[in-house]
């Protein structure tokens, strides 16, 4: 059981642990990007579902990928509507992005900035993060810090006092996927967001 303080917690990330916390739809399994065969490895997670990054601002996460000013430009009609918030975008990667990220596409990657006053405070102080859903690979995800607790003993959670009431913004919902593929979106998984216009 190591349940522990927000300080501790991003403490712990910087240091290369892998860590948990409330996000604006499930809580997160976090890493940082390095670190990340950490998160395949509790989850028993196969290497073909690739993990995404969240950060506290677009462009450390733009950083992470590649694209013209044309294309930026159709990006950010998505980005300033819906982020942050839960919604995850698919873009091409670039050579920043570890390859345990998406081991079996190095080509592409997930992007998001959840809406949550505790995971944006988190993610300002440790940078950009791997992360998942908390859950064994296949099983539904786990909605609360102490049911990650239980399952995942050797990973940072963060304590329930610093929670509040702030986890009740969570949507319990996976975030809305799309993907930037032959110059337009397509979507993967609807989600919590619903898109109107796309292209």
């Amino acid at each position: 059981m190591v349940k522990v303080s927000q300080t501790e917690l991003i403490q712990g990330a910087i240091a290369g642990r892998a860590v948990s916390f409330p996000t604006d739809t499930v809580p997160a399994l976090a890493s940082k990007p390095e670190q990340a065969k950490l998160i395949f490895q509790l989850k028993q997670r196969p290497d073909s579902k690739p993990l995404i990054l969240m950060g506290a601002s677009i462009a450390e996460l733009l950083s992470y990928t590649v694209y013209t000013s044309e294309e930026l430009a159709v990006w950010r009609k998505l980005i300033d509507q819906y982020l942050p918030g839960a919604l995850t975008l698919i873009l091409p990667a670039s050579p920043k992005v570890p390859a345990v990220i998406n081991p079996t596409n190095s080509n592409t990657v997930g992007i998001r900035i959840p809406k949550h006053p505790v995971a944006l405070e988190i993610l300002k102080e440790t940078g950009v993060l791997a992360t998942s859903s908390a859950n064994l690979s296949g099983n539904d995800a786990l909605t609360t810090m102490e049911a990650i607790n239980q399952e995942f003993p050797a990973v940072l959670v963060l304590e329930g006092a610093d929670l509040s009431s702030k986890t009740k913004i969570a949507s319990g919902l996976p975030s809305t996927i799309v993907c930037w593929q032959n110059q337009k979106w397509q979507i993967l998984r609807q989600g919590s967001v619903t898109i109107k216009s796309l292209n």
